[in-house]
């Protein structure tokens, strides 16, 4: 092979290696943006709220993305809640009104399909963090 084809094929290589680089580097800056301000916006802490769904067993009726073997299908979906408009139809989505349906959902919505689970005040904005953190 002659040695300016090596050349432009180590370079375009080195290009491929750096362009991936940057994308990763990119994609991990929003995630740590997206998990900082979901913290600081809600009380609560993302890690703490991943095991709270998991202890809760949440995805037995929702399909939650990173939450392992949450997939279920009698709730709605959670990925991209952190962009709805609306929670359970009733309720602007912010913050204070997400940990006030994950607390008392029949007393928000009297006879919807969700149980009061007697999840903490703690609890409910830590379990906030973590799905303000689900955009896709």
């Amino acid at each position: 092979m002659p040695s300016e084809l090596r050349f432009a094929l180590m370079l375009a290589g080195l290009a491929t290696a750096v362009g991936a680089a940057s994308v990763f580097g990119i994609y991990r800056q929003e995630a740590v943006e997206t998990r900082t301000q979901a913290e600081a916006m809600t009380g609560g802490h993302v890690d703490a709220g991943k095991s709270a769904i998991a202890r809760y067993n949440c995805g037995a009726c929702h399909s939650i993305p990173g939450i392992a073997g949450a997939e279920g299908v009698t709730g709605p979906a959670l990925n991209g809640i952190a962009l709805r408009a609306e929670l359970a139809g009733v309720l602007v989505n912010n913050p204070q009104n997400l940990a006030r349906w994950l607390r008392n959902p029949q007393q928000v919505l009297p006879g919807n399909g969700m149980p009061d689970q007697g999840i903490t005040l703690q609890e409910a904005r830590d379990i906030s963090a973590y799905l303000y953190t689900v955009r896709r």
